[in-house]
């Protein structure tokens, strides 16, 4: 009985000094935002910047993982329809990695996601957005901040189109990217990807792929035939594909806001 109270006095103590550093700040990561020329896109881009709670105490460099469709990430006031909590899931964790968001296009999404232009809806400028990522603006972020260049510590995240640009990415800049988180792909309006694959041979990049089973129809099926063509090109030995079928996920910022830190943490 004595024990018992000793182990609640423990635990009341250990969870008000949980609340006082979550309140006080002590352990939580920064957000910040700066305007970048994308002279690729002829247009301005506004970055987020997440760093770890640690950063500035520290000398230690970290992982990146560049994020599109920032403007969904860490504020719902920015949102279109929700955000994902990067911040707050990766304080949770205790993260030691740095995002860099980069914010959609608006009207101009679907063509700075796209790798080809699709009959119906256009786009088709992937190339010169992932240009504008890997020339301009992850050599910046790693002479402005503490990071670790090399592509096993560099990843590429996105949702829908992002997820679809996400996985283009690691097929355009294998030796850039080493891995990438592919949530909700958006394979249909690009099926070219497919032929890509397929002519692409021993891909030893990590990828993590993820959709909900209340998607649209195909979802699950474009999603599971991409993983299919991807292990055909290296042997399921070497652990490097993951993916999940979320059971009632729908196509929306709570799946993957949800999933998220499952991802880093498989990633990293």
């Amino acid at each position: 009985m004595i024990s018992n109270i000793k182990m609640k006095k423990h635990y009341l103590l250990f969870s008000f000094f949980f609340l006082l550093t979550y309140v006080s700040g002590w352990s939580q990561g920064t957000v910040t935002t700066f305007d970048f020329k994308a002279l690729q896109l002829e247009t301005t881009k506004k970055i987020w910047v997440y760093l770890p709670h640690n950063y500035e105490t520290s000398k230690k460099k970290f992982p990146v993982i560049y994020m599109h469709d920032a403007q969904n990430l860490f504020d719902a006031k920015t949102s279109y329809a929700g955000e994902w909590h990067i911040d707050e899931t990766l304080d949770s964790l205790q993260a030691q990695v740095i995002i860099v968001g980069i914010e959609h296009g608006n009207e101009k999404r679907t063509e700075e996601l796209t790798p080809f232009s699709n009959e119906k809806y256009g786009g088709g400028k992937a190339d010169a957005y992932l240009d504008f990522i890997v020339t301009t603006l992850k050599p910046y972020i790693d002479s402005n901040f503490r990071t670790k260049k090399g592509k096993m510590d560099t990843a590429i995240a996105g949702s829908s189109l992002g997820g679809l640009v996400s996985y283009y990415a690691v097929l355009k800049f294998p030796k850039v990217f080493g891995k990438a988180a592919v949530f909700s792909p958006a394979f249909w309006i690009n099926p070219e990807v497919y032929t890509l694959t397929e002519n692409t041979q021993k891909m030893k990049n990590k990828l993590y792929f993820l959709c909900g089973d209340s998607e649209s129809e195909t979802m699950v099926a474009d999603m599971n035939k991409m993983i299919d063509l991807v292990n055909t090109t290296r042997c399921s030995c070497m652990h490097l594909t993951k993916s999940r079928v979320v059971v009632g996920g729908k196509h929306n910022e709570k799946l993957w806001a949800k999933e998220f830190g499952k991802a880093y943490l498989w990633l990293f």
